[in-house]
């Protein structure tokens, strides 16, 4: 079955890039309607008013930029996903941290803005978001089993994906660590590095040596019993305050 096509909208305060960009979007089988708007104050009003599946964004507008206008939409009780698109590089960590899908530099190619609309796609049929006592789909080998995440010790991120560790073994699944962390926070995961979230009901034991902190978890067979997971410095007072709590 033919999935169904994206319904766009653009948003750029210079004519011309505005609609070279809704030009090349049109022209992408995967993509149905395309919405243009000149400020991120018309393309929010057009967000109230009707939905999309996507936006493109441009990032240096007068008025209200397109970071600010993101920093709005991940208040939305469903986020758009955002691609932006800007001739400055300076702003990609920022992008990042607001989860864009990607970040597309212009001049735009066509072959770059089509691998933008590849992860849309792509983010669109990660796994669903899970409740707090989801049984979790994994893959191996071609078959589908479900782990139940009360088993999770701790996740790991690999780009897009995430691994997830148990005392049994570890499963990669198709959504990213910052989606994680928001879903199964409730459940007591926790970040405790930019790349890792931890179970606090799996945590046996918090160390401090020479200043830096780790916690001792569950390990997989093969290995000595335990897995020790460092603790960045800026996620350590946070970590020890949450664990103090659930004792108390």
């Amino acid at each position: 079955m033919t999935a169904p096509r994206l319904r766009v909208l653009v948003i750029d305060d210079e004519r011309p890039a505005l609609d070279e960009l809704a030009y090349l979007l049109s022209h992408d089988d995967r993509i149905g309607e395309v919405l243009t708007r000149d400020s991120a104050a018309e393309g929010l009003r057009t967000l109230h008013e009707s939905d999309v599946d996507v936006v493109f964004l441009d990032i240096q507008m007068p008025g209200l930029t397109g970071l600010e206008l993101a920093q709005v939409l991940s208040r939305f009780r469903t986020p758009p996903p955002i691609v932006f698109v800007t001739a400055h590089e300076a702003h990609a960590v920022d992008a990042f941290e607001l989860r864009a899908v990607d970040y597309v530099l212009k001049p735009v190619r066509a072959d770059r803005l089509a691998e933008a609309v590849r992860r849309v796609v792509a983010g669109s049929e990660r796994t669903p978001a899970l409740g707090p006592d989801s049984q979790i789909p994994v893959e191996r080998g071609g078959v589908t089993r479900f782990l139940d995440r009360a088993d999770v010790t701790h996740v790991e991120a690999q780009g897009d994906y995430a691994r997830l560790h148990t005392p049994d073994g570890s499963h990669l699944i198709r959504t990213p660590l910052s989606t994680l962390e928001e879903e199964w926070r409730p459940a007591g995961f926790v970040r405790i590095h930019r790349s890792l979230l931890v179970a606090l009901s799996h945590v046996r034991e918090v160390r401090m040596d020479a200043g830096r902190c780790s916690v001792v978890v569950d390990g997989p067979p093969g290995t000595p019993g335990a897995v020790q997971l460092g603790v960045s410095r800026r996620h350590t007072r946070e970590l020890r305050d949450l664990l103090l709590r659930r004792q108390s």
